[in-house]
Parts: structure tokens; sequence; C-alpha cells
């Protein structure tokens, strides 16, 4: 039997108006999605425990087994064991996305945040900018006071580390979730140390307005990298084995460091395939024949696509629905018809890990649909894959519960 695990990310979602009061599941055409679930169970799932923040952080370390209550100690320290950053006792990890601020006359706290992903800019102009703004000279000694240093993300993402850093009390907020807002509420409050990260936000907002490569960006049209964002703070951490616990041994398909980092800290593989993005126009091909591949050697494959999520933090409804789509037409389906002809068993586990709302365009902790399929069995429930049907089905507690249900333990 092989096992395979799926992950839409943010496909989950509230009714929307403009869609004639259906969820983008709903209103999406994804007929053989809908025919796997027809033959299988559809049920809800609580990913996200009741407190903490509602994410893929939270709610992909349930997915893979592990109890945020017991792990979770920040977001940014599992991206960062994605590229073997070590933390040592009292560094702290956070992200550092390259936002785009609105621009004006007015003072730094009235501006508003316009992309939690600077227009998702490029990796490698992402990584020029703030490489740019890390060696100017005055960012360079408000850094080395505060005794930060920054790794390259290849992306909007970057991961700061602060040696010996207080952030007892600390108060940071993901940007994605507030998009639209006036930035003074939201900057890091809680602690000494949140002063220390005010005051390298704004200066890199200084610095970053008359950055030659941001005027670039916008003579081409697109938004400028005009600030840096900290949040997902946290300290180092360590995850439970996947395979002394649950006996399976395989690899993680993504693009997203978050859950090459997952994967890296429980003793998964690692595969970013050619054309990954984590954007709409990642390759689902790439990402399936990796997966087919991972089958070959192990018995366990996952794959995470970041599409729908992005999509909807953008505000794009158009894309989040052709993300949905392309899972059925260019992985689901592809998927399954070249395991059927490999002659394997398998079992399939597509699930949203959080829901992203196309009302806030940020995320929510509730509930979401999952769908497990047995080519073995045929449940004849006859359901669709979506929100509502998910309700109608087993009610899962908790996201630790899942991988249980996929290995039939």
């Amino acid at each position: 039997m092989k096992y395979i695990l799926v992950i839409g990310d943010g496909m989950a979602d509230n009714p929307v108006e403009a869609l004639g009061g259906l969820t983008p599941l709903e209103y999406a055409k994804k007929p053989f999605i809908d025919e796997l679930a027809a033959k299988g169970e559809v049920g809800s799932v609580l990913n996200v425990p009741y407190g903490l923040p509602a994410g893929s952080d939270t709610a992909i370390m349930s997915i893979f087994g592990c109890d945020p209550n017991l792990y979770y100690t920040g977001r940014a320290p599992l991206e960062a064991a994605a590229t073997g950053i070590k933390l040592n006792a009292g560094d702290v990890a956070y992200r550092c996305n390259m936002v785009t601020y609105e621009q004006g006359d007015m003072p730094f706290e009235e501006r508003k945040i316009l992309s939690h992903s600077a227009g998702s800019i490029e990796g490698e102009v992402s990584d020029e900018i703030v490489t740019a703004l890390f060696n100017d000279p005055e960012f360079a000694a408000l850094a080395e006071e505060a005794g930060m240093s920054v790794n390259l993300g290849h992306s909007f993402r970057h991961i700061a580390v602060q040696a010996q850093a207080d952030i007892k009390g600390i108060k940071l907020i993901p940007p994605h979730d507030h998009l639209g807002e006036k930035i003074g509420p939201l900057l890091p409050t809680g602690c000494e140390n949140a002063a220390v990260l005010r005051e390298l936000m704004v200066k890199a907002n200084e610095i970053l307005e008359k950055l030659p490569q941001n005027a670039e960006l916008i003579a081409q049209g697109k938004m400028p990298a005009n600030g840096v964002w900290f949040w997902a703070e946290g300290t180092a951490v360590a995850l439970p084995d996947f395979e002394q616990k649950n006996g399976h041994t395989g690899a993680v398909v993504s693009a997203v460091p978050l859950c090459h980092g997952i994967a890296a800290l429980v003793g998964l593989g690692i595969v970013c395939p050619e054309g990954a993005t984590g954007e709409i126009d990642t390759n689902y091909e790439n990402k399936m024949q990796a997966v087919l591949d991972i089958l070959e050697e192990n018995d366990f494959a996952a794959v995470h696509v970041e599409a729908p999520d992005e999509c909807t933090h953008n505000g794009d409804l158009e894309g989040k629905i052709q993300a949905i789509e392309w899972l059925d037409t260019r992985m689901l389906r592809p998927m399954t018809a070249a395991l059927d002809a490999k002659g394997w068993d398998y079992r399939i586990l597509f699930l949203s890990d959080h829901k992203t709302l196309t009302a806030t365009r940020g995320h929510d902790g509730d509930p979401v649909p999952y769908l497990l399929y047995d080519s073995t069995e045929d449940t004849k429930n006859g359901l669709p894959y979506t929100e509502a049907s998910g309700l109608k089905g087993p009610q899962v507690d908790a996201g630790v519960r899942l991988m249980g249900l996929l290995f039939e333990k």
C-alpha cells in the first residue's frame, strides 16, 4: 500500500458573495476530486488548536502528527530548519518578509500595507534587495547593535536571526492578515526588544524607498519592496521522528520553506522540483512526478501546493479557483492514473490545511474538509469535496489524528 498526502494550502473558505454564495471549492470545476470523494470518506478536521495562530505552521504541524500545543515555538524556526540554520540557546528566528507599503508623505505609522510579498517579488530580486539593505552602512550598524543577521530565502520570505534576544511578551502580527490596513497598530509591541524591531523596520523603509532596484520595479509596473516585516518569532524546536512514530518513510514535495523545515525536523526527505514556485504558476506536473519518484523507494509521499493560499492573499479569486481546478486536472487525475498503471494499491488524504478567506484575504482556524480515498474500496457515500460535505461526515477534533487515519491505525 502506498500513502499520499496532498495539501491544497488555503483552499477552504466561507461562502463568497461574488460566487453566488458558494465557496471556491463548491464553485470550482473539479469532477475527478469529487469522484474520489464520492467513493471515499469526506469529513471535517480541526487542524489549528484553539488558542493558537491560524496558519500553515500550526496546521501543517498538526497534519504531520506534531501537536502544536507541545511543540510550537513559532513559524520562523520551522522555516530556518529548512536551510540548516542552527539556533543557539537564546537565539530568536523571525520571518523577514519583503513587503510593499503605501507611498507618500504620511508618517511611517500612517502607511498601509499593500502586499505581504512585495507583489510576489521574484526570488533573485528579493535576495538582491535584502542584501543591499543589510549592507547599507546605517542599517548594518543598527542590525549589528541588535545582534541581527539575515538568511536569504530566494523569495519574499527571508529568515532573520537575532542573537540572545528577549521576546517575552512580544506581539508580532502576520502581515497577510492585515492587507490594506494602516501599520501603526500592527507594529511590534510588548517588550523592549519590540522597539528595536520597530526601529529596524522604520530605517529599512527609509533606505528601501531610495533603492535603485525599487525604482526599476516601479518603472516595470511592479510593486516595490519598500519594507521588511518581522513576524513568526520563535526559538529552537525539535519534533518527533516520523518513521519511528508511524512506521513509514518518505519525503515532502513543496516550494515553501515551512514545509521543508517540518519535513527536515521529523526526518522526512525534502524535494523541490524544477518549476515549483509557491505561486499560481507552479509546475503541477513536476510536483506530481516527484511524488511518483518518491514512492518508488518509499511508501509515503506528501505534496503541498501553496497557490490557493497565495491567490487569496493577493485578492485573486479567479486564481484561487484556477488553482483548485488544476489540482484536479494536473495533480490528482494524472497521479492516480499513474498509480493505477503501476498496479499499486494506495490511500490518498487530500485536504486544505486551514481556511483562507476571500472576504478578508487572511487565515481562519475553523475546521476544514478532508477527503480520504482508498483505491481498494468504494464507500459509495456520493458526497463531493466541499466544506458542507465535510460537516456531514466524521468530525476529527485534532489534525494530529490524520496520519493515523491515513495509515489505518
